[in-house]
């Protein structure tokens, strides 16, 4: 397998934007999605995606086998939140590995969040999913929605090993579909796909970016 690409990879930040402004979609009015509530805000700012992203949405939902939906916990996520959770968990490892270095720090962060600076979910761009029944029942994908490295001994990761036969098989449902509409993966994250940002860029081999970071206004 070729290594992986962390966020905070020079290249990523490299990747030029030239912003498309696109508006954010409110995924709690469409068909083909389930949104979870379990990190919904007041604003209603967690379920907001770009329209292109959203588009792409609508064709993985169609590929998926009879009885399944596509479940979405997050999309948008402000950057001031985005900044607290990153500083949080790299604050966290640095209690746990006091003679880290900075640059090391700020590497090992970026595999469970992405720097503020270039995240996608900043831009519109991201969506944590998982998938469910049409009655609801969430599927087993072997971790929880957002399980760091450190709490699933690295079964967040894509491609792992540490998982059932049963959640290697849901895995693989649910990237068949996501990839097929033109998202990636982020593989320290089985959860987490984007479309149109930087780290698609990169690992696309596109020449820029379609978003940015962009600001979320209600009403």
């Amino acid at each position: 397998m070729p290594p992986i690409i962390l966020m905070s990879d020079p290249r990523v930040a490299d990747m030029p934007v030239h912003d498309c402004g696109e508006v954010l979609v409110d995924l709690r009015h469409l068909p083909f999605v389930d949104v979870d509530d379990r990190l919904a805000d007041p604003a209603g700012a967690y379920a907001q995606l770009r329209e292109g992203v959203t588009w792409r949405l609508a064709r993985a939902a169609r590929l998926l086998p009879e009885g399944l939906r596509l479940l979405i916990t997050e999309g948008y996520r402000p950057l001031d939140l985005q900044i607290k959770y990153f500083e949080e968990y790299a604050a966290e490892l640095r209690r746990a590995h006091p003679d880290w270095s900075d640059d090391h720090l700020h590497h090992q962060a970026s595999r469970s969040l992405s720097p503020p600076e270039v995240a996608p979910h900043v831009a519109g761009a991201a969506v944590d999913i998982t998938l469910c029944t049409t009655d609801g029942t969430e599927l087993d994908l072997g971790t929880p929605v957002n399980a760091g490295p450190e709490e699933s001994d690295g079964a967040c990761y894509t491609d792992t090993d540490r998982i059932t036969a049963e959640a290697r098989r849901n895995r693989r449902t649910l990237a068949a579909a996501l990839a097929t509409a033109g998202l990636v993966n982020y593989p320290t994250e089985w959860w987490h796909w984007s479309y149109g940002d930087r780290y698609w860029a990169l690992t696309t081999s596109a020449p820029r970016a379609h978003y940015g970071a962009v600001a979320f206004r209600t009403g």
